[in-house]
């Protein structure tokens, strides 16, 4: 059976030319980054190679970027180091409801250490409202921070406007990118943050690679302790082979990126068009302007998880949610937090588009999400059709 693959924001597979790059970085290049030996220094040089080209990714200088193991890092990163570098006497952080764990968790770890942490709740539509940031914001605030593009609706904030809210009110603004950088044009100078998080396999580098801008003059403490490197913000030797193979696809993203984003749109409208015109009782959650690969769409009266595993069965791997929440027993709280009842929220999916993926695909996808659909429901004893 052939496998088609519509998950590409829990992860994407790693591009032939970024494997073979990643290859020969593995061969050709062993020596540590902080060795003054040939072979260090032939690693040093490939590791500020991978970090200009990532600069000109988000729009940054290579020395505001911070290698990490990927977006949980570089999200933990941000929060706690921030805090600790900065938190005398502030004590108020704000963050929202539909944050990924990685934002959230952290936030969770501050409160147990008697931070107040303030969770702003989206609209019905997934945005955060500018003004709700402005009402949660105190003078003991010290950071506020809004995911650029939500993993499970894929709905893109106003984070320059927050930004400005932050920064007048003399807090640091941080935004978690991991979904937004290599899908959508990034410049983290005209979005005004002072730290934002990004990781490779969400645009076809490796797992394990990601990185952190951190604003020049912007206070940071490592969370981690060893050696000096990444200047001073994060010990352990440098993943020189990773780094390298993301430079090659943020290289590639950047190269194709108003080409890909318009294929893509296309294809996800294509997606929400054909589901919704022939699976009564479904709809589109979240509104306003989203990543073009993502869409996120209820089927009311089924179980999301059946659903998915019906579609894996027919060759199709999609999403109940975030993957880092995969086999949570509880529905989406980003769902959730956008108002919608807990059946419905059960009954979602994510489907996430990316590179191989086509129109022959699509229709294929459109037509097994019609079948299941129908299966399911005549074994459901709750759903009636209207």
């Amino acid at each position: 059976m052939r496998r088609f693959y519509f998950d590409h924001n829990a992860t994407t597979p790693v591009s032939q030319p970024v494997l073979e790059v990643l290859v020969s970085a593995l061969l050709e290049v062993p020596g540590n980054a902080s060795s003054i030996h040939q072979d260090g220094q032939l690693a040093k040089q490939r590791l500020e190679a991978a970090r200009r080209e990532m600069a000109a990714l988000l729009g940054c200088e290579p020395k505001e970027l911070v290698f990490t193991s990927g977006g949980t890092e570089a999200d933990n990163l941000a929060i706690l180091g921030s805090v600790q570098a900065n938190g005398s006497p502030h004590k108020h952080v704000i963050t929202t409801a539909i944050e990924h764990p990685a934002v959230l968790n952290p936030c969770r770890e501050l409160e147990r250490t008697g931070m107040d942490v303030t969770y702003v709740r989206p609209a019905s539509d997934g945005l955060i409202d500018p003004d709700d940031i402005r009402r949660a914001l105190k003078p003991e605030t010290m950071l506020v921070s809004v995911m650029h593009a939500n993993n499970e609706t894929g709905t893109l904030q106003p984070i320059a406007e927050i930004s400005a809210l932050a920064h007048e009110a003399g807090a640091l603004m941080h935004s978690d990118g991991v979904q937004a950088a290599g899908k959508i044009p990034v410049d983290v100078e005209a979005l005004g943050v002072d730290l934002y998080s990004i990781s490779g396999h969400k645009f076809y580098a490796p797992k394990g690679i990601g990185a952190l801008y951190v604003k020049n003059g912007t206070k940071l403490r490592p969370i981690q302790f060893g050696g000096k490197h990444e200047r001073e913000r994060r010990p352990g030797t440098e993943n020189v082979p990773s780094a390298v193979a993301m430079e090659k696809a943020a290289a590639f993203a950047r190269d194709t990126l108003p080409i890909e984003t318009a294929r893509l749109e296309a294809l996800r409208d294509r997606l929400e068009t054909g589901i919704l015109a022939r699976v009564p009782d479904s709809g589109v959650n979240g509104a306003g302007e989203r990543t073009p690969n993502t869409t996120n769409i209820y089927f009311d009266g089924l179980e999301g998880e059946a659903l998915v595993i019906s579609l894996d069965l027919k060759g199709f791997a999609v999403s109940s949610g975030s993957a880092c929440s995969s086999g949570a027993v509880e529905p989406s709280h980003v769902l959730l937090a956008m108002g919608l009842a807990p059946e419905r929220a059960r009954a979602s999916l994510r489907f996430s588009l990316g590179a191989s993926n086509n129109a022959e695909q699509v229709d294929a996808l459109i037509d097994a999400v019609v079948q299941s659909a129908a299966q399911l429901r005549k074994l459901s004893p709750t759903y009636t059709s209207a």
